[in-house]
């Protein structure tokens, strides 16, 4: 674990639910898009709130998503999704993410989604803000 919380500084605790788990006894793979939404979610909270931003009618959405499942997760466990920012762009960036779980001791899934800044009053993409753009290169890969 050591490793893992060293590799990614910024990473969020989540644990499983009894309720997330599927007839098959383990974690269903829709689930983990919601961890990745949450460490996306404490990410920016924790370091470059988007309230604002949005107020303003901008902000970034998820364009594309992606998992792959190295091993099954099941309750009763404790996961920590590492995120890391690769590929940015004028309009984009992608978030990486790992998840690691303290009771296998073990990464069990990673993937990733590709997020563009939007501007909601022109419904157009936008450019990226300098300052989120200083934020996204601090934790790029």
């Amino acid at each position: 674990m050591e490793d893992f919380t060293q590799r990614y500084p910024q990473h969020s605790q989540i644990p499983v639910a009894w309720g997330e788990m599927d007839a098959l006894q383990h974690v269903n793979n829709v689930v983990y898009f919601r961890y990745f939404e949450s460490a996306r979610i404490d990410f920016f909270n924790r370091h470059f709130p988007l309230g604002e931003m949005y107020k303003q009618g901008m902000g970034p959405v998820i364009s594309e998503n992606q998992a792959r499942y190295k091993r099954p997760v099941t309750y009763p466990d404790t996961l920590l999704i590492g995120v890391k920012i690769s590929d940015i762009g004028e309009d984009r960036f992608t978030m990486h993410y790992e998840a690691y779980s303290k009771a296998q001791r073990a990464i069990t899934t990673t993937g990733s989604s590709v997020a563009v800044m939007y501007d909601f009053k022109k419904g157009t993409k936008a450019k990226l803000p300098q300052e989120l753009l200083a934020v996204l290169k601090e934790y790029q890969e």
